[in-house]
């Protein structure tokens, strides 16, 4: 199977309820995470961002300087329904690996990489590292687990992750994910990794 993981693509599964990776609010461990940040100016991606539950909750926490990029213009305007207050100007309907002008402190990672064709993993880390600042922070979690190889979601396991950013990040943590929702227990990695 060849698909063409284009915009149309992901606008389609939206417009056709076509989204089991949603679980309809923020997930455990990125909140946990949310919760310990002090730094309301920090400049943040989220790629990938779907219905952006995690935007929703840094934005009503204070977080202003939130950007979400996806590919599809569906889930933006789902996002914009909820959040009505959010800058326009924030929401980048774009191929992540085109953001162009942009540096962040900090890039959350939530089910975005295993959508992302398998043989673009080397550039998402390389993509990630030109995003971020010195010293950014790229945090969020992977699948631990095989899943798909036809479509998305693509699995994957911890020491092919490693293979790919190894030259990029220093590992603050790397770890199996303790707070995963139950769907995903046992089944995800929390990472936490700093741009060299």
């Amino acid at each position: 199977m060849n698909l063409q993981l284009n915009s149309e693509y992901w606008n389609d599964r939206y417009l056709n309820n076509e989204f089991g990776w949603d679980i309809g609010y923020i997930s455990t461990p990125l909140k946990n995470y949310i919760d310990v940040l002090t730094d309301k100016n920090l400049k943040i991606l989220i790629p990938g961002a779907g219905n952006s539950y995690e935007a929703e909750y840094l934005f009503n926490k204070g977080f202003k300087n939130v950007y979400l990029c996806d590919y599809a213009e569906e889930p933006l305007k789902n996002f914009l329904e909820r959040v009505p207050n959010f800058p326009k100007k924030q929401l980048l309907q774009v191929d992540f690996f085109e953001i162009e002008g942009h540096k962040f402190d900090l890039i959350l990672e939530q089910t975005f990489f295993c959508a992302i064709t398998p043989m673009l993993r080397a550039q998402y880390f390389e993509k990630m590292s030109e995003l971020l600042n010195e010293k950014g922070i790229l945090a969020g979690v992977l699948f631990n687990d095989v899943l798909n190889t036809d479509k998305p979601p693509y699995g994957g396991n911890q020491l092919l992750y490693y293979s790919y950013f190894k030259k990029l990040f220093q590992i603050k943590v790397f770890e199996k994910c303790y707070h995963s929702v139950p769907a995903r227990a046992g089944r995800e990695l929390f990472i936490l990794l700093q741009k060299h």
